[in-house]
């Protein structure tokens, strides 16, 4: 069959999606429906696409395409296509099986991952994959076979020498800049460490929008190889490469969700780290009530499957169980962030929760390597400052300004203080408040939107004292997050009784 001839009408529609949009009548004549999946070709080249229907935005005789077919098919308005309808993919069945609650064997979740990255899926069978996995689960077996079949299908990076060195954290607790200390103090001792790190999804900005603020984060696979070999260290955004592309397009369908499976997460994770060859790796799973893992059970958990994961990828795997009750440090948001770790790595007097953090993440990768004395080692490599040296040299090589400082590091336009209205000590503080009102100032997309902790857990206030400040790039957001701030419950503040039993109703009355 050849096909049916269309003439190409460009549709500026953002997406990722391959999206092949065509009138009504044409779909009724070929016997479309909406999902169904057809094959455009051009010149040889073709790609599978998930057909919409619309009846004005494309004239009969036209195929309206998204920027993504338009690229992959080499073409532009007025050309002409070819088009064919496609045969439903056979992994299909497969996420119906998995939707069964039955155990998938390796070819069938090769299948289903091949045909994620060749976007073969429509939105709908995606998310009954994730949903799938979500609800029934996977044991390790299928998860490490999820695992290489996201590191296969996309690019992997080696080294000629090691071992490889990497962390992560499974997130969840705001502020967790450490990674701007870690990889240049470890990488200052020695240690390569070919970071690749990720954007927000729900926080208030991920690790490559922090370091985004001091140089490009978006590297290729060749850049970091030839940095770490030179360097030690790379701090890149993930998605800039092409290292288990499947994920992204997975945690799209999961963001609408507000679900993350576990398997899932677990191979998400160690799939990106084996495509960079990481040998040995150390994960930081943060513990509290507003995280992803809010007690000790599950976190105990989580690091015996990622230490059994690895053994069956051949990585050796670490977990450092964090607590994340709070925010790390002070500062939250990408601006106020890179200050930070810049404060800390310059010497400055810095928070105990991020120092703490960073010396503790740096000396177990320093123990893997075998050093006898790990955490007065990193403590000199960031008081000598060795490791800032070593910073700068990781900001130059990745084409940002080495001479950049701590104060150079410009916050938002516009800021706003919120104070206490009573006296007493901040019994909590809201990971999931702070998170919303510093998005809504404008993170992760506006570099300077901030929120900054004066106060945290434990400390004392008095009326008027200011409990932390709000940064916006514009006025118009930073005015929002500040209404925002008066409708929830950010930080708490109570006096050290809490409640008298039984109560007294009247002075000098009876009980």
């Amino acid at each position: 069959m050849l096909g049916t001839t269309y003439r190409v009408k460009r549709v500026d529609i953002v997406s990722d999606r391959r999206t092949a949009i065509l009138n009504q009548k044409d779909a009724m004549e070929l016997s479309l429906r909406e999902q169904d999946r057809v094959k455009v070709s051009s010149d040889g080249e073709w790609v599978i696409a998930i057909v919409e229907t619309t009846s004005t935005l494309v004239e009969p005789g036209e195929i309206g395409l998204l920027e993504r077919c338009r690229e992959a098919l080499c073409v532009e308005e007025n050309s002409e296509v070819r088009l064919m309808p496609a045969e439903r993919p056979t992994s299909v069945e497969d996420i119906k099986k998995k939707l069964q609650g039955k155990e998938l064997s390796k070819d069938e979740i090769v299948a289903i991952i091949d045909d994620i990255v060749k976007r073969k899926l429509s939105d709908i069978e995606l998310s009954a994959y994730v949903t799938s996995v979500y609800i029934n689960g996977m044991n390790m077996r299928e998860t490490a076979d999820l695992t290489r079949a996201m590191v296969d299908t996309g690019d992997t990076i080696s080294f000629d020498t090691g071992p490889i060195y990497d962390f992560h954290s499974v997130g969840g607790a705001p502020g967790n800049k450490i990674t701007l200390l870690v990889v240049p103090i470890v990488a200052a001792g020695g240690l390569l460490v070919p970071k690749t790190s990720s954007r927000a999804i729900s926080s208030a900005c991920g690790t490559a929008d922090i370091l985004e603020v001091l140089c490009p984060v978006t590297l290729k696979a060749h850049q970091i190889r030839s940095i770490t070999e030179r360097i030690g260290g790379v701090i890149a955004w993930g998605g800039g490469v092409n290292i288990a592309p499947a994920d992204d397009l997975i945690i799209r369908a999961e963001y609408p969700l507000s679900i993350d499976p576990h398997p899932q997460l677990l191979a998400s994770v160690m799939a990106k780290k084996k495509a960079v060859g990481a040998e040995r790796l150390l994960m930081d799973i943060p513990m509290g009530p507003e995280t992803k893992v809010p007690d000790e059970k599950i976190a105990r958990g989580y690091a015996k499957d990622f230490i059994s994961l690895g053994d069956m990828l051949d990585m050796h795997v670490e977990c450092a169980i964090t607590y994340g009750g709070q925010p790390i440090g002070r500062a939250i948001g990408p601006a106020a962030e890179a200050r930070e770790a810049l404060v800390a790595l310059e010497g400055k007097p810095s928070p105990n929760s991020l120092l703490d953090k960073a010396l503790g993440m740096a000396a177990i990768l320093f123990s893997m390597d075998g050093h006898r004395d790990p955490l007065n080692y990193a403590k000199e490599l960031l008081s000598s400052g060795k490791a800032l040296a070593k910073f700068k040299e990781i900001i130059e090589a990745q084409g940002g300004d080495p001479d950049v400082t701590s104060e150079t590091v410009k916050m938002g336009k516009y800021s706003a203080q919120v104070r206490a209205t009573k006296d007493g000590y901040v019994s909590s503080v809201s990971n999931h408040a702070i998170v919303k009102m510093v998005r809504t100032a404008g993170a992760p997309k506006d570099k300077g939107a901030a929120l900054v902790l004066e106060v945290k857990e434990g400390d004392a206030v008095d009326p008027g004292d200011v409990l932390f400040t709000l940064y916006a790039d514009s006025e118009r957001k930073l005015e929002k997050a500040v209404e925002l701030s008066r409708k929830i419950k950010h930080l708490s503040v109570e006096g050290m009784i809490l409640e008298r039993i039984p109560a007294i109703h009247e002075v000098g009355g009876n009980r």
